[in-house]
């Protein structure tokens, strides 16, 4: 039986010896230079069908929020709110300047960024907090 195998890109399967059931590890054959898959417990070699044998999927998410400078209170070309005051409790002020993010991912749906426009205080929140 050969190991798993899926048609997702980027998927490395482990494949296993037909003879006796053991994990098949990449072998490079020096004489033809192709990519083997050997078993360690018998002299089983099947050919590679392809050339990964190992994947490193890196998924690296930065709160959008943290990104955002809090210096763009100051801004005087951003429009402010005072319908949206700031929701921290030790706050007392009411105004606010928001902008629209430039978002990297199309999926995303349309979102405002709020910045509290006291020096003291500078929280950044959304709608969808």
């Amino acid at each position: 039986m050969e190991g798993a195998r899926s048609n997702e890109q980027g998927f490395v399967g482990i494949r296993f010896c037909s003879e006796c059931n053991n994990m098949l590890y990449p072998l490079e054959n020096k004489e033809t230079k192709q990519l083997m898959y050997s078993c360690r417990n018998c002299a089983y070699q099947v050919l590679a069908d392809n050339n990964c044998i190992y994947v490193n999927k890196i998924l690296h998410e930065v709160d959008e929020l943290t990104q955002i400078n809090p210096d763009v209170a100051t801004d005087p070309t951003l429009p402010r709110s005072e319908d949206h005051p700031c929701p921290k409790k030790c706050c007392i002020n009411g105004e606010a300047v928001f902008f629209q993010a430039q978002s990297k991912r199309a999926e995303d749906e349309m979102r405002l960024y709020y910045v509290c426009c006291n020096p003291q205080c500078g929280h950044r929140w959304t709608d969808f907090d």
